[in-house]
């Protein structure tokens, strides 16, 4: 999996700030959204246990600054425990990736159960939440005493819902999975307890922040809302939903409701956030316009607080590696730009999924957009409009901190069109097709690159930064953005393209004195710093494109 750390190692643009203090808390209706600000990677994808087998825990470790550093406040990690799941058809084969549950066992093909608690560690020693991935609902068909000497049905594994004479009654919460013989009866005491007590234990024994549940078709949304009640009350938790009106029975209120009225319903009962697959739906099959009509967009911020807005994740999208991944849904490679740029300046919680950020050249981009979102202060349940009148998509966001006027693939002049003040602009790629403008950034004043105080963009250079394995160089200064002199708060330089001259574009506040230094300092442990650089400080008066150079 070198290809991942080289991408890693490559990228330009770092999150201009130190990490945000977690917001834990419900939102005003009472959902585990852990305060409505976070941005969540996903720390994997379905070809991770062909291309690193038993390595991907490690790597995930190796990792945990540079994710922190790139502005990720929460990582999903994978189904942590076994799964012996395999097949092979026409010379292709796969599984073990984690959704036939077999035990609670955490040594499969991601890693040992120590590499986990070592990955789990770093990543919240980064300031990174773990979200895992929990399969509560269909199971290996193989394991052993299935049924646990009780009636067909009443065991681990309940009657099957293929036949119409058992749905609903006897089928547990909800649908079969596939054939319907590998469904978990999540409805059994048992069953019920001994999920519940190993999801306290993750959160007590491997660091667990909160949890995303799997095909939650097959369990009722009450259950889940138990078992964090029992569990991780204070977690966060999203589902997965992913079922179409259409796919309901014609008797079922859900055959003629919308996608949102569905996933919304979901969330109510569970008392978690959910994936946004009415944005996704809209993606693949509507217009740039109709964009506005998932979950995140809905008018009422009780909806738009509960959106895990996505682009593409394991299932829906490729993966590299073998027969590419599941891509059971996956985006039209002209559209991912601008879909990340919606997801992270609009309401909801975003997913960045893996490969995009990594393996496939998307990261500098998506950089770019964590800073304008974090800066911004948009979150969750932000406010959003949406201008009529152009092509494409034109909306309006309100962070706590800036507006934010988003134009995607449109025709939009400037923002002064669709809102009031001063403008800058913060995104402009894809060839004018992604465009985004914040208020009170770089949009005049006597010093030449905007308000005093605003954020502007700013180059650093830092030369012969000649460093060992596991150290990077890293820029520390006299305000907040450069970590206040702290090195365990310097922002790290990652473009090595030059090396050892080392790069990256930090924001800082424009017209104010700023002093810093270059040092190197070991990425897994922050307080291990190697080199300072010597002499005097560097000093500059921040705007728009200044560039400013230290030197070892």
């Amino acid at each position: 999996m070198s290809h991942i750390l080289r991408a890693a190692v490559l990228a330009a643009v770092l999150l201009p700030f130190p990490a945000l203090a977690d917001q834990a808390g419900k939102s005003p209706a009472g959902v585990r959204y852990h305060g409505g600000d976070e941005i969540i990677l996903q720390g994997f994808h379905w070809n991770v246990v062909r291309e690193a087998p038993n390595d991907w825990y490690n790597i995930l470790r190796q990792q945990a600054s540079t994710i922190a550093a790139d502005g990720f406040s929460s990582i999903w990690m994978p189904v942590p425990w076994r799964d012996f799941s395999s097949w092979s058809e026409g010379g292709k084969s796969g599984g073990g990736e984690g959704y036939f549950w077999h035990d609670f066992n955490k040594n499969g093909r991601y890693g040992s159960d120590a590499q986990l608690r070592q990955a789990a560690g770093a990543l919240g020693g980064a300031g990174v939440k773990v979200l895992y991935d929990v399969v509560p609902n269909h199971m290996n068909r193989g394991y052993p005493n299935k049924e646990i000497n009780l009636p067909a049905g009443q065991g681990f594994w309940r009657n099957d819902c293929a036949d119409p004479g058992n749905y609903p009654n006897d089928c547990d919460d909800g649908d079969r999975f596939v054939g319907g013989d590998a469904d978990l009866n999540t409805s059994h005491p048992q069953v019920y307890g001994m999920f519940r007590d190993e999801f306290a234990n993750l959160r007590s024994q491997y660091g667990a922040g909160g949890f995303r549940f799997d095909f939650v078709r097959g369990f009722a949304p009450e259950r889940v809302n138990s078992w964090m009640t029992d569990s991780a009350d204070n977690s966060f938790c999203v589902g997965e939903l992913w079922k179409g009106p259409s796919e309901y029975p014609s008797w079922d209120w859900r055959n003629t409701a919308s996608w949102q009225q569905i996933i919304k319903d979901w969330s109510d009962r569970a008392k978690c956030p959910v994936f946004d697959f009415a944005l996704k739906e809209r993606m693949q099959n509507g217009s740039i316009a109709d964009w506005k009509n998932g979950l995140n967009g809905n008018p009422d911020p009780r909806w738009r607080e509960v959106a895990v807005t996505f682009v593409d994740n394991h299932d829906t999208g490729y993966s590299p590696g073998q027969n590419g991944g599941q891509h059971h849904w996956a985006l039209q490679d002209g559209l991912i730009r601008q879909a990340y740029a919606y997801i992270l300046t609009s309401p909801g919680t975003p997913v960045v999924y893996w490969s995009h950020m990594y393996d496939w050249g998307y990261g500098d981009f998506i950089r770019q957009l964590i800073q304008v979102r974090r800066a911004a202060g948009v979150r969750a349940d932000s406010a959003i409009s949406f201008h009529e009148g152009y092509s494409g998509l034109v909306a309006t966001v309100s962070g706590t901190q800036q507006t934010l006027v988003v134009a995607l693939n449109s025709n939009l002049g400037n923002p002064g069109q669709v809102a009031s003040g001063s403008f800058s602009e913060a995104v402009n790629a894809s060839n004018g097709q992604v465009r985004v403008w914040r208020s009170g950034a770089g949009s005049g004043g006597d010093n030449g690159g905007g308000e005093p105080g605003a954020l502007v963009s700013v180059n650093f250079r830092c030369d012969n930064g000649v460093t060992q394995p596991g150290d990077s160089v890293y820029a520390a200064g006299n305000v907040s953005q450069l970590g206040n002199w702290s090195p365990t708060s310097a922002v790290r330089l990652t473009d090595t393209s030059g090396y050892p001259t080392w790069k990256g574009s930090i924001s800082l506040p424009a017209g104010q004195n700023v002093e810093w230094k270059c040092l190197i300092r070991n990425e897994a442990n922050a307080t291990l710093v190697r080199q300072w650089q010597g002499g005097a400080n560097n000093r500059l008066t921040p705007s728009e494109g200044t560039s400013t150079v230290g030197r070892f």
